[in-house]
């Protein structure tokens, strides 16, 4: 749902001010222009390259990037283009750090060393787990001791614990959590469960891994809490996972108090794909870490590392005031729209249980601009390749973009719901893009379709 103009367009007024001197009126105008703010005619024109026959309400998987901020991106690959050695000697560096230093602001970190600029939040996965693996084969870390990662972590992210930690000789310890999840304290009570399970037998936790918000499921994790467990509990670091966080939710650094935390700036800050920011906390007792694709600048720090690995285009990495300039042009700036989004992807996802006779995957106080929805039962959504093939089912007859997550049932459920879709809300959706995929599962029920109809 498009932001209404009230929320979003302020027009210029003249203030006429009348003053009274010795009983005599003298009246005169003075110009006090306001902000103008973005209208639903601007937005639509901003995000006009995208394809109008989709109802794309699945942001969170790639995001999406304002024109005006493609031209920004295409100014800086004409500068580079021009004149390469001048752009590399020149501009490169003071623009990523320039970058840099908005990022540090945005994210309340205590200084722009913290911050280094990297693809993406797999990327940034990649480093720390580097340095985990490195603390394995090195032998500063004991056979066995423990990595922990939540379940519902992101599938690269696990296939990199797996290459990384396990590969090393570590022990990793997922986090079994529900689904649908009725309140933060299923997530804390079983996170302590395998704090425990790590640190049995004379182990450590030697890692956490943990998201802020969850992909598949999605849901938004009680993360300052689990951090603090961590403190508590021994853990000699955390790494926050938050590739959709920044955008999305509240994302501090201070109030967080991870070691390291990464979130894609691609996905709900508006910038061109890739770019994300990995924090890394400084501390005494602070680590070395290194960018997995090694370049000139090894050993100079990470921030440095990640600014040059080779020849590339780097433009990603420098638009950050071009976005900050657009998200400004909205009331509350992106407080305001991550508000917004929150209200109106809320209010689809209880229209769509409504319409389907299903629920919410999590109260609306766990979700931040996506929300899982129970899709009805009789699809027959039995397996991960069902999903797959109903998603593209939904792109290609009906042009709904949305992903589907299968729920495998538990011992003794029956009727229960396995299928659940997400859907995102983004300042280019509107209200037809959600009723559009409403009619389409409705017009699927009253077909007596199922999953098993597709072909395999």
């Amino acid at each position: 749902m498009a932001s209404s103009p009230d929320h979003n367009h302020t027009h210029t007024h003249t203030h006429t001010h009348t003053h009274t001197l010795n009983g005599d009126s003298n009246t005169h105008a003075s110009k006090k222009p306001k902000l103008s703010f973005i209208t639903p005619s601007e937005i639509a024109a901003e995000f006009s390259h995208h394809d109008p026959t989709v109802a794309r309400i699945n942001n969170g998987s790639f995001g999406s990037c304002p024109d005006s901020v493609l031209q920004a991106q295409r100014l800086w690959q004409l500068k580079y283009l021009s004149q390469p050695d001048h752009f590399y000697f020149n501009h490169l560096q003071t623009g990523i750090l320039h970058s840099r230093t908005l990022i540090k602001d945005l994210i309340n970190a205590d200084h722009v060393d913290e911050v280094s600029i990297v693809d993406n939040a797999t990327t940034a996965a990649a480093i720390v787990l580097q340095q985990a693996a490195w603390g394995f084969s090195e032998s500063k870390f004991e056979q066995g001791d423990a990595v922990v990662m939540l379940h519902y972590a992101y599938g690269a992210v696990k296939k990199s614990i797996e290459a990384y930690v396990t590969r090393a000789g570590g022990h990793v310890i997922e986090v079994p959590l529900p689904f649908p999840l009725n309140s933060n304290d299923e997530i804390v009570t079983e996170f302590k469960k395998a704090l425990e399970k790590g640190k049995a037998n004379g182990r450590r936790v030697r890692l956490a891994v943990i998201d802020h918000i969850t992909s598949m499921p999605c849901v938004v994790t009680p993360v300052k809490e689990l951090v603090k467990i961590c403190r508590e509990e021994g853990v000699d670091q955390v790494f926050v996972d938050a590739a959709h966080s920044i955008g999305c939710t509240e994302v501090d650094m201070k109030d967080i108090g991870a070691d390291y935390y990464t979130s894609n700036l691609h996905k709900w800050f508006f910038c061109p794909p890739s770019i994300a920011f990995l924090y890394c906390r400084k501390s005494p007792k602070g680590v070395e870490l290194h960018h997995p694709v090694v370049s000139h600048e090894y050993g100079n720090g990470l921030a440095i590392e990640s600014a040059w690995i080779g020849t590339r285009d780097y433009s990603p990495q420098l638009v950050v005031p071009a976005v900050l300039d657009f998200v400004k042009r909205f009331e509350g700036g992106i407080e305001g729209i991550k508000r917004r989004n929150h209200d109106a992807v809320i209010e689809m996802g209880q229209m769509l249980a409504k319409a389907w006779g299903t629920h919410l995957g999590c109260p609306p106080e766990m979700c931040a601009s996506m929300v899982m929805i129970g899709l009805p039962a009789c699809l027959g959504i039995s397996s991960e390749k069902d999903t797959l093939k109903l998603r593209t089912h939904l792109r290609e007859k009906f042009g709904v973009e949305v992903p589907i997550y299968f729920r495998p049932p538990k011992n003794g459920e029956v009727e229960s719901l396995t299928g659940y879709c997400r859907i995102s809300h983004q300042v280019y959706n509107k209200v037809d893009d959600y009723y559009k995929f409403r009619d389409a599962v409705n017009q699927l029920v009253s077909d007596g379709f199922t999953c098993a109809l597709l072909s395999k």
